[in-house]
């Protein structure tokens, strides 16, 4: 990639990592909407693009507190956040750490970050000086701004040649927030070209090291243009909220790049269990939910006096909706749950659903302006009804920073995501597993997402995980670890009672031969259930 000019780019470290022009994917798109100018800043477009089109005074952010912003508001904090970022030596090209829960105060500390053509890094709030060093060492992070109560960590690391860390508060104060007051709200734009990467994001490292995927400028407006504007369809008046942090990008785009882009709103939740996300959709009449399908389980499980009778869309991501969840959360709210499968690597959701375009059983098709394909062994595409290897192509793609798992993830221009599904002649399609959890036991293909839907069915189970144990007779059997529901105890009997269950429920050969009572299972930070750590327990299992 030829260098960028220094005085627009001073900082070319993100440019120089990127992966060789001939490992990266191919982006066809046929969508004119995805035709953006050379010089693009998404912040810009997503802030005052949006106020010239909708107007400035349009509620935008809300805090659970009953804070209000305007667009207005926010681009005048945005500003004044930038010039404070500019004065302080932050250059074009920096890498910037946020770090905090989500809050108005910390999206626009990430739309002051890309105005001033710096490239930001959100974390997650839970992440600890280890965790944290990682990060600041693989992307060369110079500036964190950080909420003034997880500053603990990350003065740990502050003593690191070149590292500066700011705080703020919630509330916007602090010394971030100090410095801000004192600035005029005006700034221009850093005019980035749309080929600048913005963001850099980690994934969540569900099976082994965390792999840091950088994103344009033009990627976070396409996954508005694509799967916001072209399945989703938020209208301007929608109210958007959600349990996903800002670090994950499924909540990046769901809380902060999709109402911007429509010129609507989003309630930034600092505490999103079940619980109170729920409260909080009632309490602020949300219209628009991005969520986990253990939120939903949560919620039909135990409705309580919860009427989510303000919802009009709801989004779920993050790991596979088991069709039972859909279909009773449908009976119960009448609302239609929109599945997504998405990955980092792709920065967002490319296969998914809405409204009668929803076949129960299958996730949808491809999302416009994405081309999906299913892959057998040997690299060719597979018949309708086979199962195989996820291939993709769209406006996004992965580019990994100085990875050399660049070669895995994109081959022959395609993205391959790991994932195993089954495509249906009409387009449609079933999710089974990742590659990495299918268990071949007697020669039959065993996806350990199916059998966890099962296994959670059963009342006595709060949570399960599943996955392939040698076996000398079968090649591996299947191993539910199991969390026990409050009122039961683990006992041979409640082993046998669920292992009964799952035979009923999918074909038997699927059921866990094997059940194991935890107190708990390992999860990643964005809360996916990490099965490698489980693995790791079990001698033989090689990976």
């Amino acid at each position: 990639m030829p260098s960028l000019p220094a005085a627009r780019y001073r900082d070319t470290f993100t440019t120089d990592s990127l992966p060789p022009r001939e490992l990266w994917p191919r982006m066809p798109s046929a969508l004119n909407s995805l035709d953006y100018p050379e010089r693009l800043n998404c912040a810009d477009e997503l802030l005052d693009g949006t106020i010239a089109r909708h107007g400035a005074d349009r509620p935008c952010l809300y805090s659970d507190q009953g804070r209000m912003w305007t667009y207005a508001e926010l681009k005048d904090r945005v500003d004044r956040l930038a010039a404070v970022l500019v004065d302080l030596g932050v250059a074009p090209g920096n890498r910037v750490l946020l770090r905090g829960p989500n809050s108005p105060q910390l999206a626009a500390c990430w739309l002051a970050v890309i105005k001033a053509g710096a490239v930001a890094v959100t974390t997650m709030p839970l992440l600890r000086a280890g965790e944290l060093r990682a990060v600041i060492e693989r992307a060369a992070v110079q500036y964190a701004l950080c909420d003034e109560r997880y500053v603990a960590d990350l003065l740990l690391l502050a003593c690191e040649p070149g590292f500066q860390v700011l705080t703020y508060s919630p509330a916007g104060g602090g010394l971030l927030g100090s410095l801000a007051a004192a600035k005029p709200p005006l700034f221009s734009s850093v005019p980035t070209a749309a080929d600048d990467v913005a963001l850099i994001a980690f994934t969540s490292g569900t099976s082994g090291v965390p792999k840091a995927t950088m994103h344009f400028h033009r990627d976070v407006l396409a996954i508005a243009d694509t799967f916001c504007a072209r399945v989703l369809r938020p209208e301007p008046d929608d109210l958007f909220a959600g349990s996903p942090p800002l670090a994950f990008t499924y909540g990046l785009g769901g809380l902060l790049v999709f109402p911007l882009r429509t010129g609507a709103s989003a309630l930034m939740l600092e505490r999103a269990a079940p619980p109170d996300l729920f409260a909080a959709v009632d309490r602020h009449s949300v219209t628009v939910l991005f969520t986990a399908p253990t939120s939903y389980r949560a919620f039909v499980r135990d409705p309580g006096h919860y009427r989510l009778s303000s919802l009009r869309r709801c989004v779920s991501a993050g790991e596979s909706l088991p069709e039972r969840i859909r279909q009773a959360f449908h009976d119960r709210t009448g609302l239609r749950i929109i599945d997504g499968l998405g990955s980092t690597e792709m920065l967002h959701i490319f296969i998914s659903a809405a409204g009668e375009d929803i076949r129960p059983g299958t996730i949808g098709r491809a999302v416009p302006g994405f081309t999906v394909r299913i892959l057998g062994p040997d690299g060719g595409e597979v018949p309708d009804g086979t199962p195989g290897r996820l291939a993709v192509q769209g406006p996004t793609g992965c580019r990994y920073l100085s990875d050399e798992r660049q070669r895995d993830y994109v081959r022959d221009g395609w993205n391959i995501t790991g994932d195993v599904c089954v495509r249906d002649a009409d387009g449609y399609f079933r999710y089974v597993s990742r590659w990495d959890d299918m268990i071949v036991t007697s020669g039959y293909n065993v996806g350990a997402p199916e059998v966890e839907q099962a296994v959670l069915e059963h009342p006595a189970v709060a949570q399960c995980a599943v996955i392939g144990v040698p076996d000398e007779e079968r090649g591996s059997v299947v191993k539910a670890f199991v969390v026990t529901a409050p009122g039961f105890e683990p006992s041979p009997g409640l082993a046998e009672r669920i292992q009964r269950h799952v035979k009923s429920t999918i074909a038997p050969y699927k059921y866990p031969r094997l059940v194991e009572f935890v107190p708990h299972l390992p999860h990643s930070a964005t809360g996916k259930v990490q099965r490698a750590p489980l693995r790791a327990r079990v001698p033989g299992t090689g990976r």
